[in-house]
């Protein structure tokens, strides 16, 4: 079952969550019922965090013995990473394909996108997903979630990448995370590859059905120890919305995988829905 503190309303919580966190006990906050709750990253750490907690309500020193005075003060950035390794080599991988985009003009575009293409002049002449298939060129069902195409794009999806996939990853798994991820990327590229479009990529399919699952599974299984604040709900189901309107071409975001976001969200709805059948017991996040 998911680990939590639970302290009320009123209580100062600043000097323990920073002790929390440089004793490297990883944990997330949210108000719930009117109490204050600490939810553990890694529900091994229990015993550790009440003896913490002991001490703090003593009154006692909350700073580290002698001999873990190497333990740096960034130690939450480096819990995190630590507990979603997959979530976090793959904001890396975005970070490195953006690179790559930027070194090799249309060369990255061109073997990442979901079909083989080249520019002669000014026409664009591009290939089929089923002939590139046969030649095994199966990563082009996969790789166009990496490409994105301005740093806005870029930083947009990945904040919300590592939101959501990371609280996947820590309470469901990594095979669970990984495979969300896989089946998101084929689904929400295929969607959109459906329209006729060759020339798209980004994260915001996979994101929006990490959205999906994250949402349906929380509601649920309400003790899943998933955190999806109900403004963040209404945000992202009215940016889906906003971005199948003209509007989103009025303010400056030009076109818009909306298919691949459909698509990813109801993947999302759908891998929640079965997945709650089983629930996985892990520590919170």
């Amino acid at each position: 079952m998911p680990q939590a503190l639970r302290f009320s309303a009123d209580t100062d919580l600043d000097a323990l969550r920073r002790a929390l966190w440089a004793h490297r006990i990883g944990h997330h906050f949210e108000y719930r019922d009117g109490d204050q709750i600490l939810w553990l990253i890694d529900d091994a750490q229990l015993e550790a965090a009440h003896r913490l907690v002991a001490r703090w309500q003593r009154g006692e020193s909350l700073a580290l013995e002698s001999d873990a005075k190497g333990v740096a003060r960034s130690g939450s950035v480096g819990g995190a990473l630590a507990a979603a390794p997959v979530t976090a080599a793959l904001v890396a991988l975005c970070v490195a394909v953006y690179g790559l985009q930027l070194l090799s003009d249309l060369g990255t575009l061109s073997w990442l996108a979901i079909v083989p293409f080249s520019l002669q002049g000014e026409q664009l002449y591009a290939g089929t997903l089923a002939e590139a298939l046969r030649h095994g060129q199966i990563w082009r069902l996969f790789s166009p979630a990496f490409l994105h195409f301005s740093p806005m794009h870029l930083i947009f999806n990945l904040l919300w990448l590592w939101f959501f996939g990371r609280q996947v990853e820590v309470l469901q798994g990594r095979m669970r995370l990984l495979a969300l991820l896989l089946i998101a990327m084929v689904v929400s590229n295929l969607a959109q590859y459906a329209t006729g479009t060759v020339l798209f990529g980004g994260m915001s399919g996979v994101v929006y059905a990490l959205v999906g699952f994250v949402w349906l599974y929380a509601r649920l299984v309400p003790d899943s120890g998933f955190s999806f604040p109900q403004m963040l709900v209404i945000f992202m189901i009215g940016w889906l919305v906003l971005c199948m309107t003209p509007l989103a071409d009025w303010i400056g975001f030009g076109n818009i995988a909306n298919e691949a976001h459909l698509g990813g969200l109801l993947l999302g709805l759908i891998a929640g829905a079965l997945a709650s059948r089983r629930p996985v017991r892990r520590g919170s996040i």
